[in-house]
């Protein structure tokens, strides 16, 4: 007598032929069919102890079966395989109530494994997932290598936590991207998303961005101004860059995920925090960790998921896709369409791309607004991928900026920063104290903390300086420099 049945919709006999000889000597009784109809009579019927099933089937879409299979065998573990491969794809597995989500071509025994776990699972504590919608094939994320399917995995799994998330890989590698489409397809959606880039934000200034500050804690905060984790409430908060998040906010930021609560810059009363933390880095914070740069108890709290994005060399077979991509996204802009010869894609696919996916998009724009011809051929693409040599003065090391140029380009950072949006009130303070303490402190350093000798360098009035010194919190070394 048979142990159990496991019921296949999909024509491919090397599944029925691995799962026969492996779980026929346990007992299990393998049955196959091509066509969704008669799937859903023998699930209707009561047979079957695991489902396994294509998306594609020429009756009925697999994925739409899912959710009436669920409302009536809650407990029947389903097995999605399909060769579409997209995000999407993985997430509507995942919502419907799939079990687990193979992408085509798969490993047998990956299958087997898979199989197996499900089949071990007590009935009774197998939880169905909520049965959603997203019907518009608008890819957040776009690529079929293998690289990208095993992301869209943990990303359909992780859709319906709020686990924090750390997205580590290179620039131009579409972190963002990951870190919204995490948020787009989970149970926040319906929140805010909030993006922060740490590198953008000057260091005297990014408690007060995340935490907000009360009127008159600080030179020029003239009103109250709300936080990010305030704004993010109920949402999502993505920190960008977390690895340059200076050592004194990533203490205040260990203590809001330990305690779920914080305090405005210059506030006392606790207000406790609602937000599904996502952070991004393209460094190595354990290297950071050991140098110092990073506190280790702050990594831990903020990998809980890790998720490495590729760089674009490592799936170039996605060029072709992304290429298509693009240029489409021109066409909707109003640019004219192009396509891309064949031996120009071979050498797109050549290159070793540093600057990633953000790198493959700017190229693609300028051949799609900059070239006449219909067709991009590949004399165009040798010619775009050449480095350009240096011109008289350019060191590319920035060397030669000066001050004002160095200040202006890092407040167009911290102004692109509020994506369209404006900073807090009192930039002005804030950024002459951000100004000031550097200045002062390299002062007091070139005169060995010699108060006269650095007033008279600075041209400031001896109290004025010490007056300065205190409000901004500078230590003061005698006879070392």
């Amino acid at each position: 007598m048979a142990k159990g049945v496991i019921l296949i919709a999909d024509d491919d006999r090397g599944i029925r032929t691995v799962l026969d000889q492996a779980l026929g000597r346990a007992g299990y009784q393998v049955r196959s069919s091509g066509n969704a109809a008669t799937l859903w009579r023998w699930v209707s019927e009561g047979e079957g102890d695991l489902v396994i099933t294509d998306v594609v089937m020429p009756d009925e879409n697999g994925l739409d079966l899912l959710p009436r299979i669920k409302k009536i065998r809650p407990d029947l573990p389903i097995v999605v395989m399909s060769a579409q491969n997209t995000l999407l794809t993985a997430v509507k597995a995942a919502e419907r109530g799939a079990y687990e989500y193979l992408p085509k071509p798969f490993d047998l025994k990956e299958l087997l494994r898979v199989v197996e776990r499900a089949l071990a699972v007590p009935k009774g504590t197998r939880r169905a997932a909520e049965p959603a919608g997203h019907e518009q094939e608008k890819l957040p994320l776009i690529g079929r290598s293998q690289a990208m399917q095993e992301i869209y995995r943990v990303l359909a799994r992780l859709m319906a936590t709020d686990l924090t998330v750390m997205i580590s890989g290179e620039s131009g590698t579409g972190k963002e991207l990951v870190a919204r489409a995490l948020h787009d397809y989970g149970k926040r959606k319906n929140g805010p998303f909030v993006a922060i880039n740490m590198a953008a934000i000057p260091r005297e200034l990014i408690e007060s961005e995340l935490f907000g500050h009360e009127k008159g804690a600080f030179t020029g905060a003239n009103q109250r101004s709300v936080g990010r984790f305030e704004q993010a409430e109920g949402g999502t908060l993505f920190l960008d860059e977390i690895g340059d998040m200076p050592l004194e906010a990533q203490t205040r930021l260990l203590r809001v995920l330990q305690q779920g609560e914080y305090t405005t810059v210059g506030g006392r009363t606790p207000i406790r925090s609602n937000v599904r933390i996502i952070a991004a880095t393209n460094r190595d914070l354990r290297q950071q960790i050991n140098q110092g740069l990073f506190r280790e108890d702050l990594f831990y709290r903020l990998n809980v998921v890790p998720i490495r994005l590729p760089p674009l060399r490592e799936r170039s077979e996605d060029i072709p896709d992304l290429v298509r991509h693009f240029l489409a996204q021109a066409v909707s802009e109003g640019l004219p369409p192009k396509t891309i010869a064949g031996d120009a894609m071979d050498r797109l696919k050549g290159y070793r791309w540093p600057g990633n996916v953000r790198e493959l998009e700017n190229l693609v724009r300028r051949l799609a607004a900059l070239y006449a011809q219909d067709v991009i051929g590949v004399e165009v693409i040798e010619l775009e991928l050449a480095e350009p040599a240096p011109g008289p003065g350019e060191g590319g090391t920035g060397e030669g900026e000066s001050i004002s140029s160095t200040i202006e380009r890092q407040l167009t950072r911290y102004f692109d920063a509020h994506g369209g949006g404006l900073p807090p009130n009192g930039l002005y303070d804030r950024v002459l104290r951000e100004v000031e303490r550097p200045l002062i402190s390299l002062s007091l350093s070139a005169t060995r903390g010699n108060q006269i000798r650095a007033a008279s360098l600075l041209g400031l009035n001896r109290n004025t300086l010490r007056k300065k010194i205190r409000d901004l919190d500078i230590q003061v070394v005698r006879g070392l420099k």
